[in-house]
């Protein structure tokens, strides 16, 4: 062997080491100690930065012409559109309104009143809705409001727009109303109005529809004296809306009252088909409509009854043919049922009295009334509910009072001790029709109800 070879190989022999792993662990430590004696190698190789060449780019940015951006704001401030809604007050002329609406426009005033249309906006009665638009000037853009008839119902709508500089013209379109249908559930804890005004929700029931409820149960509950605390009654109604404001309610669709324990349940049909008229009946297709309302007045106290008495005025015993209502002068007096006028007038210890002849041979009479219901003259006719005239005291009569009689084949009888039967029933398709009415109402009466009802259901 050649000796250097042999002297290299003795040399990497001793460096490795003697054993197997001795060896492994030198070979490593010497390969790590390559790679780092290669990367400190390459590292001076990459360039300077400081001696990199420098470039210099130049651009001219274009400003915004804030010019033109003023312009622009002050056309679009110049063209601002305002509308206002006021509500006419008591006192009001046309100038005050116009001035609370932001109106500076002689011109536009000055048409108002001219113009045989457009006057009718300073006829509105006090809570009445104004809407007007203008521009920044108050030059009037338009104007338009609602005129209502003797009722409070919307008849037209009145536009006022502009046409030119100084010229307007006004026009008149018949008012569209927006019909819906609510919900209320209200306890009697003290009387029936008092639990029609606003409750807990914030809501109050329009006085229109607790008249309605008086009349549609009035044949079977006396609100006078029947109402408890803890009875219930549920009501759904139409109301009419214009624009978002509130007209007016209209009829109610259904009601249910629960009086000492009873409930009494109402749904109005009028059949799509025959329109023959509607009317109210139970829920199983039973017309409600009976021949003669329990009372005639809505709020009063029996202050003596059908039988014998001591008469007021001349202290002997004899029987008193009919019933007295005590009740205010000026009350209102409404027909027991449908009929024709058989006399208006005065006649003896009655002193004004009206006598309605209704189907058969029955006859109703009102006495000592104050005065006549508008056209309550011989002949003619009355529906059950009429305003026929209005209490007093006029004939035999020692204070305001109603006195009412119901009389068969002209002898005097005590109603509530008669039975007369309601309107006929509906036809098998006419029945048929009001289920799908029935069924809707059922369902929100469901609604309404409180979790647990135990009332019965009154027979009809």
């Amino acid at each position: 062997m050649n000796p250097i070879n042999k002297f290299t190989s003795s040399r990497l022999h001793n460096l490795l080491g003697s054993t197997r792993k001795s060896r492994i662990i030198s070979a490593s430590a010497i390969f790590l100690a390559v790679c780092a004696f290669g990367a400190a190698g390459v590292a001076p190789l990459a360039p300077d930065a400081s001696d990199l060449p420098v470039k210099t780019i130049a651009q001219d940015i274009q400003l915004p012409d804030l010019s033109s951006q003023i312009t622009a704001l002050q056309q679009q401030e110049a063209s601002q559109k305002y509308v206002h809604e006021e509500k006419i007050r008591a006192g009001d002329t046309l100038a005050t309104l116009l001035n609370r609406l932001g109106v500076e426009d002689d011109a536009a005033e000055t048409f108002i009143k001219k113009d045989k249309t457009a006057r009718a906006i300073m006829q509105l009665r006090s809570g009445k809705r104004v809407q007007a638009q203008t521009d920044e000037n108050g030059n009037l853009l338009w104007l338009k409001a609602t005129v209502v008839d003797g009722k409070d119902n919307p008849v037209k709508n009145i536009m006022v727009s502009r046409s030119g500089d100084a010229e307007f013209t006004a026009e008149e379109t018949a008012a569209k109303l927006e019909r819906r249908v609510e919900m209320r559930a209200r306890e009697i804890t003290t009387s029936l109005y008092a639990a029609t005004d606003s409750s807990s929700d914030g809501s109050s029931l329009p006085d229109t529809v607790v008249a309605q409820i008086i009349e549609m149960f009035s044949t079977n509950i006396d609100f006078r004296s029947d109402l408890k605390r803890g009875d219930r009654f549920n009501v759904v109604y139409e109301t009419f809306w214009q624009d978002g404001e509130f007209v007016r309610a209209g009829r109610i669709l259904a009601g249910e009252f629960t009086n000492k324990g009873t409930t009494y349940q109402s749904v109005w049909f009028e059949d799509p088909l025959t329109k023959s008229g509607g009317g109210y009946f139970s829920f199983d297709g039973k017309s409600l409509k009976k021949a003669f309302l329990k009372s005639p007045l809505e709020f009063s106290r029996i202050s003596s009854g059908f039988g014998m008495r001591s008469h007021p005025i001349s202290g002997n015993w004899k029987q008193h043919k009919g019933t007295d209502f005590a009740a205010a002068t000026g009350t209102p007096i409404r027909a027991a049922g449908d009929g024709v006028i058989d006399f208006s007038g005065v006649q003896g210890g009655y002193g004004n009295v009206i006598v309605i002849k209704h189907w058969a041979n029955y006859t109703t009479a009102y006495a000592h009334m104050s005065r006549f219901g508008a056209g309550m003259k011989k002949g003619a006719k009355v529906s059950q509910g009429d305003i026929i005239g209005y209490v007093g005291t006029t004939g035999w009569s020692t204070g305001a009072h109603l006195h009412y009689e119901f009389r068969v084949a002209g002898e005097a009888k005590d109603p509530n001790k008669l039975n007369i039967t309601a309107q006929a029933p509906l036809t098998t398709g006419e029945l048929a029709r009001f289920k799908s009415v029935a069924g809707d109402m059922i369902h929100r009466f469901a609604l309404l109800r409180p979790n647990s009802n135990t009332s019965n259901l009154a027979a009809k």
